[in-house]
């Protein structure tokens, strides 16, 4: 994982929550976690990561907040631990 992804995965669980994150840098991280993305109907994405499954909306402009926490939930049951997995 090189260093921006690590930077976009570490803005997704900074405090206070982030809301200038470009989200073609999100799913190059997911990917590059591993993820699976399809692209689901009227502008929904599909993100699989080690079995965990959810819906997000595919956004052009920066990341709101509640899609943020939803990101954040998702890496979470997922398993993924930025500080612990990929330190800056």
């Amino acid at each position: 994982m090189n260093h921006k992804h690590r930077a976009i995965l570490h803005a997704l669980f900074a405090h206070p929550l982030s809301s200038n994150i470009d989200p073609k840098m999100v799913k190059a991280t997911l990917e590059e976690l591993g993820a699976e993305i399809t692209h689901g109907g009227h502008g929904h994405l599909l993100v699989t990561l080690v079995g965990v499954t959810h819906g997000f909306h595919d956004s052009h402009h920066a990341l709101p907040k509640d899609e943020v926490v939803a990101l954040r939930k998702f890496l979470t049951e997922a398993g993924i631990d930025p500080e612990r997995d990929y330190p800056l």
